[in-house]
């Protein structure tokens, strides 16, 4: 949610413009602050994020994003292999237009992925569809993490040659070829799909190429309930946040109708994180749709999903919760004009303890209040022990 002063909004930022109630009140009735989600020196990836949230130091656990997908998945990794984010995007003279091949279908996706698997049938790569543009990659037979990817959302409008994989070693040189390879190969076998065909016919755009980042490998991490003694859920319809919380033990609630995107049951969501309030001790709620509309530089879909957030989920929440304390955060900055992730420290509030408090949640107003900046792997334990910040 957390962005910069717009000047489509005469110098405010969407939270400042967006009507919420309910994390106003939590504001005025809580402790405010800001929070160090990204550890200095990593990329500011919701991943990153999620498990500093949720108590785990990202330098020390964090496997790779594409690791955290395939988890959820429950994807076994072969021996002596990697894994990545594999993107159906689109690219137009050499330049990525857009990351998500304008949110294409999953019928669609799956279709695309099938018959891009059979036309590398040479290569020993295994792909998983996730959900849309979403994809996992397995390359068999390779082990070198020592990479530079490029997430394909920090890089919409840049040639694609300066954004292609590069060997970080001497001895990742021949595994950056082998991926190079499948992403230019791409672009010749789907282009001319019948799918892509209609899509542009129809005036969409199409999926003709893929993209492989965010590498990783598949380890263990320590359980949620060893590390903080409660037992949490997790409610996303993120393939990496509900795989992040399979990876540390967490429940993970199905609500029927989440999308990841602006079109999502917000409704639901917080039914069923009231349902699950009975037999666990707490519930992270994720919610995509603002980080896609950051992505997309879309400000009027950003302040639609902060309003809906307010309404639906969190004043549910409240209305209908009793000695349930409440936590408002947003992961990360991604602002509208710049249409990528930063590594800001981020607002938050916390319902039901006492400390420093705030007119209004937006960013300007707890900053206006506190300069003071808590770590994200101490928020647990800070609920847990419901102190003064």
């Amino acid at each position: 949610m957390a962005d910069y002063p717009c000047k489509e909004l005469n110098g405010r930022t969407p939270l400042e413009v967006a009507n919420h109630p309910n994390m106003d009140e939590i504001a005025r009735r809580g402790s405010v602050g800001l929070l160090e989600t990204i550890p200095e020196g990593m990329y500011p990836g919701t991943d990153i994020a999620h498990l500093s949230i949720l108590g785990y130091d990202p330098k020390k656990y964090y496997p790779g994003r594409a690791a955290l997908e395939a988890a959820d998945l429950n994807i076994k990794l072969p021996k002596d292999s990697l894994i990545f984010r594999c993107n159906l995007v689109y690219v137009d003279h050499n330049k990525l237009i857009d990351y998500s091949a304008g949110h294409i279908s999953d019928q669609e996706a799956k279709e695309l992925i099938n018959h891009l698997v059979k036309a590398l049938s040479d290569v020993p790569i295994e792909i998983y569809h996730c959900s849309s543009y979403r994809s996992i990659l397995i390359l068999k037979g390779k082990l070198n993490l020592e990479i530079q990817c490029y997430p394909p959302h920090d890089y919409v409008g840049s040639n694609i040659e300066d954004i292609m994989p590069k060997p970080k070693v001497k001895d990742a040189e021949d595994v950056v070829k082998c991926i190079r390879s499948i992403m230019l190969r791409s672009l010749n076998v789907l282009r001319s799909h019948p799918i892509n065909k209609r899509r542009i016919s129809r005036g969409l755009k199409p999926a003709n190429m893929v993209w492989l980042w965010g590498v990783g490998s598949i380890r263990k991490l320590p359980s949620f309930y060893k590390v903080h003694g409660i037992k949490g859920a997790i409610i996303s319809a993120t393939n990496l946040i509900r795989g992040i919380g399979r990876l540390i033990g967490m429940s993970i609630i199905d609500v029927p109708g989440i999308t990841g995107y602006y079109d999502t049951n917000y409704a639901g969501k917080a039914e069923y994180a009231i349902k699950a309030l009975a037999n666990h001790d707490l519930v992270l709620v994720h919610v995509e749709a603002p980080d896609e509309a950051g992505h997309e530089g879309n400000i009027e879909e950003k302040i639609r999903a902060i309003e809906n957030i307010d309404k639906e989920i969190i004043g549910r929440i409240l209305n209908n919760t009793e000695n349930v304390g409440v936590v408002v955060l947003t992961d990360h900055y991604t602002p509208v004009s710049l249409r990528r992730h930063v590594a800001h420290p981020v607002p938050y509030a916390i319902y039901g303890m006492d400390g420093v408090k705030a007119d209004r949640f937006t960013e300007k107003d707890i900053k206006k209040v506190s300069s003071k900046i808590l770590k994200a792997t101490n928020l647990i334990n800070t609920i847990i022990s419901r102190k003064p910040l």
